[in-house]
């Protein structure tokens, strides 16, 4: 990793008032350190980690990625039961999940009307609205 994706990395964790330490770091570089959005399974952050010699565990991973998603530095977005993709975009946007492929990109928000919400109870409000498209080849 570059000596910028590093600067990257840890100005963006200082951003969020977490402490820089080196595998958070290692982590942040590789999500944000070329400046461009990315959104990742904990798996693929740990296969990415992994070809890039950090040693790091898949439960550090995990838990890294949770932190991050607490801390404001990125949103998850469930696709299945068993399956959640981290963001590093945070703003409220629509995704396109490819099914044949496992991937998960962004739609075009501009494109996206929803005309009304239902009313929510009381005591609650609403919190997120996730859109999630699935999308498979034609056959």
């Amino acid at each position: 990793m570059t000596s910028e994706a590093v600067q990257r990395g840890t100005d963006w964790l200082g951003r969020a008032g977490l402490r820089p330490t080196r595998q958070r770091v290692a982590l942040a570089a590789l999500l944000v350190g070329d400046g461009k959005n990315r959104h990742v399974t904990a798996e693929s952050l740990f296969a990415a980690a992994k070809k890039h010699g950090e040693s790091v565990s898949l439960a550090t991973v995990y838990n890294t990625l949770r932190a991050f998603r607490d801390a404001g530095l990125m949103q998850e977005v469930i696709v299945d039961g068993n399956r959640s993709y981290f963001d590093t975009n945070t703003y409220d946007h629509p995704h396109f999940y490819w099914e044949d492929e496992g991937r998960l990109t962004d739609a075009p928000a501009d494109q996206v009307v929803i005309a009304r919400l239902p009313d929510v109870p009381e005591d609650a409000e609403i919190a997120a609205v996730d859109v999630v498209i699935r999308l498979r080849k034609r056959r």
